[in-house]
C-alpha cells in the first residue's frame, strides 16, 4: 500500500528532528571555549498567514502547514567594544501539510548580545534582512492572484535566542522565518511569500 505524500512527509520530518536534537544532545562542547564561532542546531514550527510586521502586532493566523529544519551559523566577525557580532546563517528544512517542500537559505546575520537581565538570562538578538532562500517547488501559498510564484525569493529572519549564563554553549530560540519578494522587487506577482514561527535548539563549539 502507497502511504500518501504529506503522510510519509509529516513522519520522515518527525524522525528527522528527532534524530538532530539527539546529536545536538550528545555532542561535545568543549570546543566553545575555543571561539571556533560554529553554531548548529534544529527548529520546527508553523506557517503563519501574515508579515512579521503583523505578526508583532498579534495578527497572525496559523494555518495546517509546518516545517523542520537544520540550521548551522559561523561567526565572521566580532565588534571589539560592543556586544555586536556578524555571522552567516544557513537552513535546509522540509515543509509539510497544505504542501510537501524542501527550502534552502542563508542570509548574513546580525547578533547582539547585551540585555539588563542577561546575569539571569542571556538573551542575543539576531537579524538578516536580507537573504537568499530557494525552494524545490512553488508554494500554493506564495501564488499571486494569477496563479504564478518564484521557487527564489529574499530570506528574512528575527530571532531571540536565551541561555544559561554559565551555558552559552547551549541555547533555545525563537525565530520569524520569512519569504518574500522586497516588496514587489524580485517579481511583481502579488504574493507575500511565506511565514513560518519557529522554535529551536543550538549548540556552539
Amino acid at each position: 500500500m502507497q502511504i500518501p505524500k504529506i503522510l510519509w512527509s509529516h513522519s520522515f520530518a518527525t524522525k528527522s528532528l528527532r534524530l538532530v536534537v539527539t546529536a545536538f544532545l550528545l555532542f561535545p562542547v568543549s570546543a566553545f571555549s575555543e571561539g571556533s564561532g560554529w553554531g548548529v542546531g534544529g527548529y520546527a514550527g508553523q506557517y503563519y498567514d501574515t508579515e512579521p510586521a503583523g505578526f508583532t502586532q498579534g495578527k497572525a493566523s496559523y494555518l495546517n502547514h509546518y516545517m523542520v529544519a537544520i540550521t548551522a551559523s559561523k561567526t565572521i566577525w566580532r565588534a571589539d567594544a560592543i556586544p555586536l557580532s556578524l555571522e552567516i546563517d544557513g537552513m535546509i528544512g522540509q515543509q509539510f501539510g497544505i504542501a510537501s517542500i524542501t527550502e534552502v537559505a542563508f542570509a548574513p546575520v546580525l547578533r547582539w548580545g547585551w540585555f539588563p537581565w542577561n546575569d539571569l538570562l542571556h538573551t542575543d538578538f539576531r537579524a538578516g534582512p536580507l537573504g537568499v532562500s530557494y525552494t524545490t517547488a512553488i508554494s500554493p501559498l506564495e501564488r499571486g492572484p494569477s496563479g504564478d510564484g518564484s521557487r527564489l525569493l529574499n530570506f528574512l529572519m528575527l530571532e531571540l535566542d536565551f541561555s544559561l549564563p554559565n551555558e552559552r554553549s547551549k541555547e533555545v530560540f525563537m525565530r520569524l522565518h520569512h519569504r518574500c519578494s522586497i516588496y514587489g522587487l524580485l517579481n511583481n506577482y502579488g504574493a507575500n511569500g511565506e511565514d513560518f514561527l519557529v522554535f529551536g535548539y543550538r549548540r556552539h563549539f
